[in-house]
């Protein structure tokens, strides 16, 4: 294809950023368009934190993505002159023994066979290296040095920043509201307000407002709210890595995940579970009954922070795909057109690496991961391995 198309790039999340950089970089001329501004305060991609990991159970695609997205976390430090990306590990926990055919075994059996330095837990481990962690309840496991976690709405700042410096157009204040087509082709989208952007190509990665822009996807995507706490414990220094990781305990039996303190002195943890489809502009707020969820987890792993007020909580939007695979790839049946979304709740932390994917999508070159992500029809709704599923 030749390199000197014009793109319009619908969307200035994680998706449409990097997106529009690899094109951009490739040759050809990128607009990105987005209600603004950027980083957008309700994308998904904008927040304090992002688990950055390639343990994905016996998910060998998966875990190949991870590894080299994870090259590409320390490339990106390279090149900005800071860490936004913090490889402090990552600490995954077990309540009953880890087996063949569990995600935790799984994980580790393969990335071990990559030969990746993973360190078993042994008996004593938890209290000695990890205390706040109730000893008495998690009795397996292992830390992953290889993964960590990203300041996200920084470092969606900063690829705002590098695609203008690239020569991207980034367009704000432009909420689409439908797209133009002439024939079975693609030729741009109209906003709310009336105005047209036009392009040779369209890549809509609008998150969960995808299936409300291409509502002949709404059967295979969908907006899922998923609740996120945040406390501010006073002893700050004992949540930070190397003794308090980023963490998973008993993700495929209870969805829970967090991690260290940030700067500001903030501890982040989140559910990654079946959560409740909502609309794409609701109301981002919990329900009660998430809270009482969390603190239930709480008072039984992780007493030390069971008793402080919430410093604040908020519903996540996932962009969930019927199978929890990413939705990157061009429709078959209108020209011109390509989808960068289904991030499914675990799409961030291969960011270094979707731009490529989505960009090889328009371009029309297959890779490893072509087929996986492609535009595909409905099948038996499941999702990724390591989602709770709340039975």
């Amino acid at each position: 294809m030749p390199s000197n198309n014009s793109v319009l790039v619908i969307g200035a999340g994680i998706f449409g950023l990097t997106t529009a950089l690899e094109l951009q970089q490739r040759g050809h001329q990128v607009t990105v368009a987005d209600p603004g501004p950027v980083p957008h305060p309700l994308a998904a991609s904008n927040d304090v934190s992002r688990m950055v990991r390639m343990d994905y159970g016996a998910d060998g695609l998966y875990s190949s993505l991870g590894a080299a997205a994870i090259e590409g976390w320390h490339r990106w430090n390279a090149r900005w002159g800071r860490d936004l990306y913090h490889e402090d590990g990552f600490l995954l926990m077990s309540s009953v023994p880890m087996a063949a055919g569990s995600f935790e075994q799984d994980s580790y059996s393969l990335l071990s066979s990559r030969g990746f330095p993973l360190e078993k837990l042994s008996a004593g481990d938890l209290p000695s290296r990890y205390p706040h962690w109730n000893s008495e309840h998690y009795i397996d496991g292992y830390f992953n040095p290889r993964a960590g976690w990203a300041e996200a709405g920084e470092i969606t700042a900063n690829l705002a920043e590098d695609a203008a410096n690239a020569g991207v157009s980034i367009v704000t204040g432009f909420p689409a509201a439908s797209l133009l087509q002439e024939g079975n082709r693609v030729t741009g989208a109209v906003s709310s307000g009336g105005t047209e952007l036009r392009a040779d190509w369209m890549v809509v990665a609008t998150g969960v407002w995808t299936p409300i822009l291409l509502p002949d996807l709404a059967d295979r995507m969908w907006p899922v709210g998923q609740p996120i706490f945040y406390f501010k414990p006073e002893d700050i220094e004992s949540y930070r890595a190397p003794s308090f990781p980023p963490w998973g305990a008993d993700i495929p039996r209870s969805g829970w995940y967090g991690f260290p303190v940030n700067d500001e002195g903030v501890v982040k943890m989140a559910n990654h579970g079946p959560g409740r489809r909502v609309h794409a502009d609701a109301e981002r707020v919990i329900v009660p009954e998430q809270e009482t969820l969390c603190r239930n987890f709480l008072a039984q792993s992780l007493p030390s922070l069971a008793s402080l007020p919430f410093h604040r909580t908020k519903m996540c939007l996932y962009c969930d795909t019927w199978d929890g695979d990413f939705w990157i790839g061009r429709d078959p049946e209108r020209q011109g057109l390509v989808v960068a979304a289904g991030g499914s709740g675990h799409a961030f932390k291969f960011a270094p690496v979707l731009g490529g994917l989505a960009a090889d999508a328009l371009e029309g070159t297959e890779n490893a991961y072509s087929e996986r992500f492609a535009w595909r029809p409905l099948g038996e709704i499941t999702s990724e391995d390591i989602r709770y599923t709340g039975e």
